[in-house]
């Protein structure tokens, strides 16, 4: 009789174990600090800012990370430079076109190359990338973290798991339609994306 109650309660941790959900994890950070840099260098200039208005949501099953799919948003409206006339520039029709274009997306949708060490997987992200309302597939190399637990060690009295995302990639300013008459000179036609965003998921 023991036996078989061990066996049974042994097939029911499996099968509950197989039937597990893969986690949801929310990148609106009540600290306020995810953010999304970006850079463009060109001989004569430099231009290095930010946006600090990241949301989306994520789900990733840490015993299948190759499942990873998600959209991560960035309000156009926070993109910040430090000179203010280059700011204005920056959210006009020339170049971000906030009023008309708010949100910068990204929505992966496979990735490939998947490698995992301990809490992190490196890979290639697939999906779709929507800038001033122009949409293109491209391929990013990304870095999943996977913090299991951690929640409590970023936002105190939380208890949950975390999930860290790096990216770090390069897009061409033309292809999406910002100013692209810009003087190469001046304005270099490559931007350098980098991104460094912490998810939550709250223990239920």
């Amino acid at each position: 009789m023991k036996t078989k109650l061990v066996s049974l309660l042994t097939l029911t941790a499996l099968a509950t174990s197989a039937l597990a959900a893969p986690l949801t994890f929310d990148f609106k950070d009540p600290k306020g600090v995810n953010n999304a840099v970006f850079k463009l260098d060109a001989p004569l200039e430099a231009i290095s800012g930010s946006a600090n208005g990241v949301s989306g949501i994520v789900t990733f099953d840490p015993e299948k990370p190759g499942d990873t799919k998600g959209k991560i948003t960035v309000d156009a409206t926070t993109l910040h430079v430090p000179h203010p006339m280059m700011k204005d520039h920056l959210h006009g029709p020339m170049w971000m076109d906030v009023a008309r274009n708010k949100e910068i997306t990204f929505e992966a949708k496979a990735l490939k190359n998947v490698k995992t060490t301990g809490d992190k997987t490196a890979a290639d992200a697939s999906g779709t990338l929507t800038i001033k309302g122009v949409a293109k597939e491209v391929t990013v190399p990304v870095t999943l973290t996977y913090l299991k637990g951690k929640l409590g060690q970023r936002v105190p009295k939380m208890e949950g798991d975390l999930l860290v995302i790096r990216a770090h990639f390069t897009i061409k300013r033309a292809d999406y339609g910002i100013n692209p008459g810009a003087p190469a000179e001046k304005v270099s036609d490559e931007i350098e994306l980098t991104l460094a965003i912490a998810g939550a998921a709250p223990q239920k």
